[in-house]
């Protein structure tokens, strides 16, 4: 039964709606909105990928719906996005556009699994710097790889796009001056626009007053193309050889899948404080969801999906409250590819590459990189190494790389809060205290702090005839730590000092035992609960032992 149960979580149900009709008009007004968002976003992503502007609508119907039906979030907008495009880039440069289709169904396959298999609350352990330079990362690069075409050049496939923007910008040829006029243009409107009316779609306005000045003047730039006007499913071939080629790219794709999904929805969450219900997240199925859409995108010839942040913002400003609005805006662009092919085919690729630029600054807001540099040093420079690594390698590799920088300066603060301090002994002070030392733990005794806790106590200065360990206060002790306490306990032992240990918790029994840390003292009764028992039996042995001979 709790397994059904647990089948269950992960589908769709009918509370996923409210069909009540004041819900329903707002959810639709905001899927028109998304969708009128969307589409030039759609547009640019699928040719910034090098999967071609087709696979992008197609991805933002397909995976739109199928993620909005069976995904975990009520508001999540799903689609083609900058950072996919990052990724699918040196797949399409190395295997061909022809690989997306088999990329995106083998990285849902492996989404999928991982929602199955109740990963979702993982990417709670991304620290905050690791994001945000992740974030900052993609953003430098969906902006460098505008520049090719905001110049009116080709970059070389595979080329670090910092490189191909260099390239692109020396080998300018006789038309770029219009190209980059139309960014200019696109970029102008985008930002200009929302200060004046708020509730205009300012990417649409933009790239459509761009396509008809650049229709009006005749301007030789290069365009879209030919669009198809159905969306037909179709299995895309390969071999075991195929699959084996393209597993990296797999893996790749479905690790931003689910990191870019699940970070997605809970800025959803964030977002929607305050305001109406709209029912909670559920990151297991939101894997799930992402995972089917990919794998049913990948049948349709479009691109990998995942969760859309700006999208996905604009859905929930714009009041949407379930999962219809996400779904309306998929029929939206649906209505264009069946509608409006011969229109978008003329849309000029500087003009997109326009919309790019504009969306990559705005993904990485000044307020917010201040904010994570002030933090802290080791916040700024996790932050700064996952964003050059992004930039400079590779984004999986970014992200494992700055999880490891941020481990280090997390264990380095546990390893500076970690302490054995000596302190006076409780009561009045009686006839041979002197003889005694009383260590109490604090904080973590593991494999990075142990060595630097334990120095003191092994040295401990003058005729100390009795040491006290008081372990009541240890947090942590793992193996490493648990075994140079064994150590430390055998050397004083060893040299004539009788060691007493109070306070062992029962969490700790376990690895003390098996390391036989408590099994070196000079007896099975120096073993205290009671910090006054193991002070009296302390001052028994000072008194009676005579001091340890130096050496």
């Amino acid at each position: 039964m709790r397994g059904l149960e647990a089948v269950k979580a992960l589908l769709p149900t009918r509370d996923d709606y409210d069909f009540r009709p004041s819900v329903v008009r707002v959810d639709v007004l905001a899927g028109v909105t998304v969708g009128v968002v969307a589409l030039p976003l759609a547009l640019a992503f699928g040719v910034s990928s090098g999967a071609g502007a087709a696979a992008g609508l197609v991805t933002a119907v397909v995976a739109g719906i199928v993620a909005a039906v069976f995904g975990g979030s009520p508001v999540q907008v799903s689609g083609p996005t900058g950072a996919m495009a990052v990724v699918l880039a040196p797949v399409v440069a190395a295997h061909g556009a022809s690989s997306v289709a088999l990329v995106s169904i083998m990285g849902g396959v492996l989404v999928l699994l991982a929602g199955a298999a109740r990963l979702g609350r993982l990417v709670g352990f991304l620290p905050w710097p690791v994001v945000e330079g992740f974030t900052l990362g993609i953003a430098c690069i969906i902006f460098l790889q505008q520049v090719p075409a905001a110049v009116g050049t080709t970059a070389a496939a595979g080329q670090n796009p910092f490189l191909a923007a260099v390239a692109a910008v020396a080998g300018a040829g006789s038309e770029v001056g219009w190209t980059v006029a139309t960014v200019a243009v696109v970029a102008v409107i985008m930002l200009v626009l929302p200060r004046l009316h708020r509730g205009l779609p300012a990417s649409l306005v933009a790239v459509a007053v761009a396509t008809v000045a650049v229709e009006l003047l005749h301007v030789p730039v290069p365009r879209i193309g030919a669009l198809p006007s159905s969306i037909d499913a179709t299995l895309p071939s390969f071999t075991p050889g195929t699959i084996g080629d393209l597993a990296g790219g797999a893996v790749a794709v479905a690790a931003l899948a689910a990191i870019e999904s699940l970070l997605s929805a809970r800025v959803a969450v964030a977002i929607t404080r305050g305001g109406p219900p709209v029912g909670p997240t559920r990151p297991d199925r939101e894997l799930v969801g992402q995972g089917l859409a990919s794998i049913v995108s990948g049948l349709f010839g479009g691109m990998p999906a995942t969760g859309a942040i700006a999208r996905t913002a604009v859905n929930v400003r714009s009041g949407a409250r379930t999962r219809l609005a996400a779904v309306v805006h998929a029929v939206v662009v649906l209505a264009v590819i069946y509608t409006a092919t011969g229109l978008v085919s003329r849309i000029p690729l500087a003009a997109l590459a326009g919309v790019l630029m504009v969306t990559s600054l705005r993904m990485a807001p000044v307020g917010t990189i201040r904010d994570v540099v002030r933090a802290s040093r080791s916040s700024a420079v996790t932050f700064a190494v996952t964003a050059i690594v992004t930039v400079a390698a590779d984004l999986i590799l970014a992200v494992e790389i700055g999880l490891v920088v941020a481990a280090f300066f997390a264990l380095r603060t546990v390893a500076r809060a970690a302490g054995a301090r000596r302190e006076p002994l409780p009561g009045a002070a009686a006839a041979g205290d002197e003889h005694i030392a009383l260590f109490r733990f604090e904080g973590a005794m593991f494999w990075g702090a142990s060595e630097r806790v334990l120095a003191g106590i092994a040295d401990a200065a003058g005729d100390v005839r009795v040491v006290i360990l008081r372990l009541s206060r240890l947090h942590l002790l793992d193996a490493t730590g648990a075994r140079a306490l064994g150590d430390t306990i055998e050397e004083l032992e060893a040299s004539g000092v009788t060691v007493l240990v109070k306070g062992v918790q029962e969490r700790h029994r376990h690895v003390l035992a098996a390391t036989g840390a408590l099994g070196r003292l000079g007896h099975e009764d120096h073993l205290f609960a009671n910090l006054d028992d193991a002070v009296a039996h302390a001052r028994f042995h000072a008194r009676a032992v005579p001091a340890p001979s130096p050496g």
